[in-house]
C-alpha cells in the first residue's frame, strides 16, 4: 500500500439558494484527518438543519486515524452516534427528521466514498467524470428495475423521494465504493441542489479549469443564476502529482 501522501487542496461552499428561507445543508472539510462530507437535512422548519449539523458535528471529532481501516471505523462510529442523536430529537419533537450524507475518506493512497441518500460523490480522472455514489431514491430504484427510462426519470413526479437517510431508522443503510487515489484525481461532493441545475459535464469543466475555491464558487454562481430551487453545497478535493502542492494528505506516518 502506498503510504506516501499525495498533496491535495480542497474547499467547500454552501448556500440556501434562491427559494428556500433556511439552509438545511451542512458540510465538513477536514484535510488533516482525510475527511470531507456534505449532508442535506430534511424534516421542515429547522429540523433538517439540526439533522445535518448533528452529522457534521459528530464527524468533526474523528481525530487522526492510525490507518485507513481505523479511519473508516471512526467514521462509522461517529455516524452511528449522529443517527442515535437525530433519533432522540425526532422522538422528542414527535416528527421524523433526517439527513443525507456523502463522504470522502482518504488515507495511505486509498479513498473510500460512503453515502446514504441522494447527495453525490463524483470522481474526475483522466479527463472523464463518473458518479461514484448511486442515489438512494425511488426513481433510481425504478431505473434499476427498467420500469422507467432515463428521460422519464428527469420529470418523474416523485424523483426527489429518497429511500435511505441518516436518522430515519435505528439502523443506518450506507453504501460505499473504494479504490486507489491517482495523481490528478478530482473529487466533487454535492447535495442535490447542485445536480438539479448543473450537468455532469459542466461540473467536470468547472472542476478541472480552476482551483477548488474558484471551482466551487463558479458552480455555486451557476446554480444561483439558474434559479437555485434548493439549498446547494459543494465540496471539491484536488489531488496533486506528489511533486508540488502545499496540502499534504494524511498518512500513517503523519500526526
Amino acid at each position: 500500500m502506498n503510504t506516501v501522501a499525495l498533496p491535495f487542496e480542497s474547499f467547500g461552499v454552501s448556500h440556501r439558494g434562491c427559494v428556500r428561507e433556511l439552509n438545511e445543508d451542512s458540510y465538513l472539510v477536514e484535510p488533516e484527518t482525510g475527511l470531507w462530507v456534505v449532508a442535506d437535512g430534511m424534516g421542515g422548519h429547522d429540523a433538517g438543519e439540526v439533522a445535518s449539523a448533528s452529522i457534521v458535528d459528530h464527524l468533526a471529532t474523528i481525530g487522526i486515524a492510525s490507518s485507513a481501516p481505523d479511519l473508516r471505523a471512526r467514521f462509522e462510529d461517529r455516524l452511528s452516534r449522529a443517527n442515535a442523536e437525530i433519533r432522540r430529537i425526532s422522538q422528542s419533537r414527535g416528527v421524523t427528521i433526517g439527513s443525507t450524507v456523502a463522504a470522502l475518506l482518504a488515507m495511505d493512497g486509498r479513498f473510500a466514498c460512503l453515502w446514504a441518500g441522494d447527495s453525490r460523490v463524483y470522481l474526475i480522472r483522466n479527463g472523464s467524470i463518473s458518479q461514484i455514489s448511486k442515489d438512494h431514491t425511488e426513481v433510481q430504484e425504478l431505473l434499476d428495475k427498467g420500469m422507467i427510462s432515463a428521460a422519464e426519470a428527469l420529470a418523474w413526479p416523485r424523483r426527489n423521494v429518497i429511500t435511505h437517510a441518516v436518522g430515519v431508522s435505528d439502523e443506518i443503510v450506507i453504501d460505499f465504493q473504494q479504490g486507489e487515489i491517482m495523481p490528478g484525481d478530482v473529487f466533487v461532493l454535492s447535495t442535490d441542489g447542485l445536480t438539479a441545475h448543473v450537468t455532469d459535464a459542466e461540473i467536470e469543466a468547472a472542476a478541472v479549469s480552476a482551483t477548488p475555491q474558484a471551482a466551487c464558487e463558479n458552480l455555486l454562481q451557476m446554480v444561483l443564476a439558474r434559479g437555485g430551487t434548493d439549498n446547494v453545497t459543494i465540496v471539491l478535493v484536488k489531488i496533486g502529482d506528489g511533486r508540488n502542492g502545499a496540502y499534504p494528505g494524511p498518512s500513517r506516518a503523519e500526526g
